[in-house]
């Protein structure tokens, strides 16, 4: 196995005290050679730990450390799980990178599929892309919850979205996990006439069969852009399809919760959107288990507003405020912001829809907004002096499109401060009545 280079030494930790400096590579932890950051995390949680360190000249030091069980030492890596990310091999008929068109972001074209980022940042994962090794250490290290893309429990129609031979031996893996007490939240994409209606249900209900372990599960719908050329033949959802999808996730619900107590399964919030109908009540979401995948994030937003709303100050401070959203979001928003005007009427605030050009009118999310949209929409408008746009539009790290245009480059551009605000109803409201602007990445 590689030796390790160390990123960065934490001031005043272990590490620092004895001398492990940035650019030293870390060889083996007792003895150990350490595959990624669990094997790293799990061998350093002992009181007595032996640290072999190559240093940048090439000698190799074992230094012994004596510290608190579970006591950190201070090391951060260059790579963040101290291995590759492992690589996506399926080939799903709904992929998002397949339609993507040219010139975006490098990175975006990278396809992961690694277990390791389903625990570390909620990513999901189809299980198809891992060795017996692999698996057996998921389980070793109890990584929960495990996020797994289901989109259909049938093999044969699992096997044909995913474009995968594995992709069938899915249950196999939920016995064994569930067996191992770990929890799981499942995801499915749902593709008009492929994994919808009587596969939707069996797949509903044969993934319930893995509570308590299974969490909860959400339907999303499948995303097209104008850019799938000779992929798979996929149709958007109707406002009538959306309605029946409602009803039946509804009908689910009503025997789950009659069974377990718990709902189980949640429809995006996108589905409710093309309904035109009210999203459901803030306690519909229960703890919100999905949320980062689009499930109940209107409801939350909602509710953040209001108890932000009543602890705020009322202010005859006049200022005028633009936003920008995405297509599915704008009706909410507006009405998010006709509550605001309500206790700040000296505040106007203008709200924009972008109509997405570089993706496709399909694609109505504004986290895949991009820099070229916005700016062709705000064109000719009178912005004001500041201009909110949605964080998770951007790349968090610098605050850059999709597009690879950086939040200062869009502000030069509109002629307006543009400022990143997070999808949260309290920092939207602090973000529209505050007097100073500074976007931190």
């Amino acid at each position: 196995m590689k030796n390790h280079i160390i990123e960065d030494v934490e001031s005043e930790s272990i590490a620092e005290e004895l001398g492990i400096t940035k650019g030293d590579a870390l060889v083996s932890v007792n003895g150990r050679p350490i595959a990624d950051v669990f094997d790293y995390r799990y061998f350093l949680q002992e009181s007595y730990v032996e640290l072999l360190v190559e240093k940048s000249g090439g000698e190799q030091l074992l230094y012994e450390i004596e510290k608190d069980e579970y006591e950190d030492i201070g090391l951060t890596f260059q790579k963040g799980l101290m291995s590759e990310v492992k690589r996506c091999s399926n080939r799903c008929l709904f992929c998002f990178v397949d339609q993507l068109p040219k010139n975006m972001r490098s990175p975006l074209y990278f396809k992961d599929d690694d277990a390791r980022l389903s625990f570390l940042r909620g990513n999901y994962v189809t299980l198809t892309n891992m060795s017996e090794r692999d698996f057996s250490r998921l389980l070793f290290y109890r990584l929960s919850p495990l996020n797994i893309s289901v989109h259909a429990i049938d093999p044969d129609l699992r096997r044909f979205m995913l474009g995968n031979k594995k992709a069938g031996e899915l249950e196999n893996y939920l016995r064994r996990v569930s067996d191992a007490g770990i929890d799981m939240n499942f995801q499915v994409v749902l593709c008009k006439g492929v994994n919808d209606g009587k596969n939707l249900d069996k797949t509903i209900e044969v993934l319930s069969r893995y509570m308590p372990n299974a969490n909860s599960l959400s339907i999303v719908p499948v995303g097209l852009t104008r850019w799938r050329g000779e992929l798979f033949p996929l149709e958007p959802f109707t406002k009538r399809d959306c309605f029946y999808i409602i009803e039946q996730i509804n009908g689910w619900r009503k025997i789950f919760l009659e069974k377990f107590g718990s709902a189980f399964v949640f429809a995006a919030d996108e589905f409710y959107v093309k309904t035109q109908t009210p999203i459901p009540p803030y306690e519909y979401y229960g703890d919100f288990p999905q949320i980062e995948n689009g499930v109940g994030m209107m409801a939350s937003f909602a509710r953040e507003l209001d108890d932000a709303l009543k602890k705020s100050k009322p202010s005859r401070k006049a200022k005028h405020v633009s936003l920008v959203t995405g297509m599915a979001a704008f009706d909410f928003i507006a009405s998010q912001c006709d509550k605001i005007v309500k206790k700040y009427p000296a505040v106007k605030i203008s709200p924009y829809a972008v109509e997405n050009h570089v993706f496709g009118k399909e694609i109505t999310v504004s986290g895949l907004l991009t820099a070229r949209d916005i700016t062709r929409r705000l064109a000719g408008e009178d912005i004001g002096e500041v201009t909110l746009l949605p964080r998770n539009a951007m790349r968090e790290s610098d605050l850059t499109f999709l597009d690879d245009v950086t939040l200062d480059e869009l502000s030069a551009s509109i002629k307006s401060r543009a400022v990143a605000v997070d999808v949260n109803g309290a920092e939207f409201l602090r973000a529209i009545i505050k007097d100073d602007y500074t976007n931190k990445s």
